[in-house]
């Protein structure tokens, strides 16, 4: 009897596994992300050492700037408002999980995006540097991971964010008859 090479219906082929691909890795992107936020709560909330090295040498190089107390511990820039900010993005990319409010994810995405930029952009252009707590650059790359997997899930979501922008673009500025 001859062995018969053809698939059967249990093996998946391969446009099904883009498909679940497609569908899939979305939320594994918001579920990295959120990890990471989630994880650097604990530091930023209970002012860990850790903490109080980054926002007091950031506050340092602000004040130098002419803006003292920008990252200080009641600033604009506090690592308590910070901390909300990651918060709020990690609930938003994982509430985004659901079909009902996927939107939310797009939302959360922009969020923990420009939260990013900023975490890279800091740690690259200010005393502050890669490693500031000496863990060989592990804050740094765990900052990076989120600005990375961020910009992919905006990409992934740019529909979902269009249909926001349109929508507000609607409440905002209402067409007259």
């Amino acid at each position: 009897m001859a062995h018969d090479t053809t698939f059967t219906e249990t093996e998946p082929d391969a446009a099904n596994l883009i498909t679940k691909a497609k569908t899939y890795a979305p939320h594994a992107i918001a579920v990295i992300a959120s990890i990471v936020f989630l994880d650097s709560l604990r530091f930023k909330f209970t002012n860990a050492p850790e903490t109080q090295e980054i926002f007091g040498r950031l506050n340092d190089w602000a004040a130098s700037l002419g803006a003292d107390g920008l990252f200080a511990q009641t600033g604009l820039l506090s690592q308590y408002v910070i901390g909300s900010a990651e918060g709020i993005a990690a609930s938003l990319l994982l509430l985004g999980i659901l079909p009902a409010f996927r939107r939310l994810q797009a939302i959360g995405a922009l969020i923990a995006f420009a939260v990013m930029s900023g975490a890279v952009n800091f740690h690259l252009w200010t005393p502050l540097g890669i490693d500031p707590n000496n863990d060989g650059g592990g804050l740094f790359m765990m900052a990076v991971v989120v600005w990375l997997t961020s910009a992919l899930l905006i990409f992934i979501r740019r529909r979902e964010l269009a249909a926001i922008a349109a929508g507000l673009r609607t409440t905002l500025f209402p067409t007259r008859h």
